[in-house]
């Protein structure tokens, strides 16, 4: 299939490229960049005016929910919610039923998501078994089987000579680890951030004392094995200033934070919304005004939007008993715009922190419009209104923080390896 895509503004943030060019595909590749290749001619053409072309969204943290919780969302549900968000690329945590520690188990979702309309998808395999925090995977086979990095989801290694073991292997083989600091010790049975808010309600607080704690643990371990350390879902402003303090010191170490954190805080939580519900909490505004600003100068160097679908029967519960999570790959590109606006940063800048910046920090050759890059694209129309609700979702989890919301960002066309898995112009 040869794909003409005309009319469009061109932003590749890899190659700082912001002008209106057009882009031709053939066999899923990028063939062509505002000239078309001798020879080519189309098969489809498809009209961006008034459109933004970009390299397809990558998100370092969705849970597809297979194996194991198919009552809460199934890989086709939530493979059609990434299209329809633009999001072309994804890492899923390991945390499935079973747990991803089992060359076996990967292979199977990696085969399961190899339809042409869905979203590559990247395992993070299980760092110790069963996520127990005690004996050690089989790493080298669960990254020949297709894992790209190494992690616990939100269940942390208390042993801390298990953890150094853990990254000191992955160091020998140049493996990513990719863990959540929060001690859980410091956060167990709290559901909210340490705050004026907790207090107010009576709900058990989550101090920045359990995220900062266990980042100097990982820091430290990172330091003194050399491990390629990725802190997912940063909460707290003085996370921030730890992470940049230990790059500065030589320690290979980012970070990424989660789309709900960027514009929420715990005062959102208002009377017990379990909606917003999150691991980790929901912070201080203060918090949330750092996280903005880290990931706009580039001291957090991702975006992902934390896709954990939840049905109505977790979240239709007291705040303190309701399953913590929301859904996010639909929304991820227009909070990411709004952020942006609220922010007043270019286009090129913003669009950096869901393409090209999320696939350094996977590894993969992705993220880019190059001429021979796979065809992985995201069309969408800026000035478009797009309405969270549980109507326009295509994820099987309806449950947000931001439902009702009004947005700009529609999303016109996704390809994947040059094939349209989503058509807005549909309707």
């Amino acid at each position: 299939m040869k794909i003409h895509i005309k009319n469009g503004r061109l932003i590749d943030p890899a190659s700082k490229t912001d002008k209106a060019l057009d882009l031709f595909i053939a066999a899923g590749r990028i063939v062509g960049v505002g000239a078309a290749p001798a020879g080519f001619e189309a098969n489809s053409v498809l009209d961006a005016t008034g459109c933004i072309v970009c390299p397809g969204l990558i998100d370092l943290a969705a849970r597809l929910r297979e194996p194991g919780f198919e009552y809460r969302a199934t890989l086709e549900s939530e493979m059609a919610a990434a299209a329809a968000g633009g999001v072309t690329r994804l890492a899923c945590p390991p945390d499935t039923d079973p747990v991803l520690d089992e060359p076996g188990l990967v292979e199977m979702l990696t085969h399961r998501a190899r339809l042409p309309e869905f979203a590559h998808v990247h395992p993070v395999g299980a760092l110790t078994v069963q996520l127990e925090g005690k004996a050690l995977t089989e790493m080298a086979e669960l990254a020949e089987a297709g894992c790209v990095a190494f992690g616990q989801a939100n269940r942390a290694i208390v042993d801390t000579q298990v953890l150094l073991r853990a990254m000191m292997y992955a160091a020998t083989f140049d493996f990513p680890v990719w863990l959540q600091a929060q001690d859980p010790f410091l956060a167990r049975k709290g559901v909210a951030h340490d705050g004026e808010v907790a207090a107010r309600l009576g709900l058990a607080g989550i101090p920045v004392a359990a995220e900062t704690i266990a980042l100097a643990t990982i820091l430290h371990l990172a330091r003194e094995t050399g491990a390629r350390v990725h802190v997912t879902r940063i909460s707290s402003a003085a996370g921030v200033d730890m992470i940049v303090a230990a790059r500065a010191a030589g320690i290979a170490v980012t970070c990424d934070v989660a789309i709900h954190h960027l514009h929420l805080c715990e005062m959102d939580i208002g009377f017990f919304n379990a909606h917003a519900r999150l691991d980790p909490p929901l912070r201080s505004t203060g918090d949330r005004d750092a996280l903005r600003a880290g990931l706009a100068s580039g001291a957090i160097n991702a975006l992902c939007s934390d896709h954990t679908p939840v049905d109505d029967d977790g979240k239709q519960m007291p705040f303190d008993e309701a399953e913590v999570g929301a859904t996010g790959l639909e929304l991820l590109l227009p909070l990411t715009l709004k952020w942006a606006q609220e922010m007043k940063l270019p286009l090129l800048t913003a669009l950096a922190r869901v393409t090209s910046d999320p696939a350094r920090i996977l590894g993969v050759k992705a993220g880019n419009l190059a001429p021979g890059a796979a065809a992985d694209i995201c069309v969408f129309d800026p000035a478009a209104g797009f309405k969270a609700s549980r109507e326009n979702l295509r994820s099987q989890g309806k449950n947000t923080p931001f439902l009702g919301q009004e947005f700009s960002g529609r999303v016109r066309y996704t390809l994947i390896d040059g094939h349209l898995a989503f058509d807005g112009t549909l309707g």
